[in-house]
């Protein structure tokens, strides 16, 4: 392992099949930048700022194939050396409707330690599975992926997910710090850099690397459809006939009687189900549908209300704003920009 500075702060990030390689080393990348590339670039000497010895540690420290196939070689085992001072969990791919894998279970015991001996903690996207396993985010908000989410909150209820936000500071001394989705490490980044380094570092930093963070939250880029899973057959199929059906007047009513069972027994029974009341799951479906036509028309937003469902547009525009985070005409101007016609 290489040398670490005398105002290097120890930092693990962890390693392992399961992790996305793209993120754990962009991560090492820009850590190890920090007091270093804005010097280069303006022909000055590192100079005595704090600094980051960040390392790739995996369980065993052997090398690894990752989940794209790639050899990956870590620095050391996680069990090596001092403990350390920072932990960074970038996000895993896992098989959400199964048991997290034994490797990832015996990572999230060793966080639990360095978290205990002192450890400030951290995740980006789904990596809170494992903060979750470990315990440290009991009684704490925290948030991931908003995939991932519901996820996180059905396994560890102790834990208050907010899905909607990308930066999630908490705990004793916010000692432990969950970012969103895959791309929230650089929020996550410029936070920690910030935190531990100081302003200054943290604007150099993103200069260097053009981060910008997400400060619209994370709200306009999930899928709204992408519901829990269960086996209630009546639901599922009530679910159905909603997909097809959303935009008619009255359509929680129609749900509850084609279920055969009274408006209140149909209420509890689809929300034990999905997490989700009648009304919420069709307004989810009415402002994901929005957010298509949205993204590739430009029917006017009064057209696109009344499309979808709504008869006042003032309703429509209220539950736009509470599902996504933003207005719908911001809404479309964030995402046609995209578009190659924009350039």
């Amino acid at each position: 392992m290489k040398s670490e500075q005398i105002n290097s702060i120890k930092t693990v990030v962890i390693g392992s099949p399961h992790v996305c390689s793209a993120t754990a080393f962009t991560i090492l990348d820009i850590l190890a930048s920090v007091g270093r590339d804005w010097e280069l670039l303006h022909g000055q000497e590192p100079g005595d700022a704090v600094t980051f010895g960040a390392s790739l540690g995996s369980l065993t420290g052997a090398p690894y194939w990752d989940i794209n196939g790639r050899r990956i070689t870590p620095d050391a085992a996680l069990a090596e050396g001092a403990p350390p001072e920072l932990v960074i969990v970038p996000d895993i791919h896992v098989d959400l409707q199964s048991p997290l894998p034994e490797e990832l279970v015996e990572i999230s015991r060793w966080i639990g330690d360095a978290h205990a001996s002192g450890a400030l903690t951290t995740s980006v996207c789904s990596g809170a599975l494992l903060l979750g396993a470990s315990g440290v985010l009991d009684g704490n908000e925290a948030t991931t992926h908003w995939g991932v989410a519901d996820t996180l909150a059905n396994r560890f209820p102790d834990v208050r997910v907010r899905k909607e936000r990308i930066l999630v500071p908490t705990g004793d001394g916010h000692r432990l710090v969950t970012a969103g989705g895959a791309s929230a490490w650089a929020d996550l980044l410029i936070y920690l850099i910030a935190r531990l380094a100081g302003l200054e570092a943290a604007r150099r930093t993103a200069k260097v690397w053009l981060l910008s963070p997400h400060e619209d939250g994370q709200l306009s880029y999930a899928s709204l459809a992408a519901g829990r899973q269960h086996d209630d057959k009546l639901v599922a199929e009530a679910q159905v006939w909603a997909a097809e059906n959303y935009m008619l007047p009255s359509p929680v009513a129609s749900m509850a009687a084609r279920s055969g069972l009274s408006e209140r027994g149909f209420h509890r029974r689809f929300r034990r189900a999905t997490g989700q009341s009648p009304v919420e799951y069709i307004q989810t479906l009415r402002v994901e549908e929005a957010k298509q036509m949205l993204e590739t028309s430009d029917n006017p937003i009064e057209d696109i209300a009344a499309e979808v469902g709504y008869s006042e547009p003032s309703s429509f525009r209220g539950a736009f704003r509470r599902n996504v985070g933003m207005t719908a005409s911001v809404y479309r101007r964030k995402w046609r920009a995209l578009s190659p016609a924009a350039g």
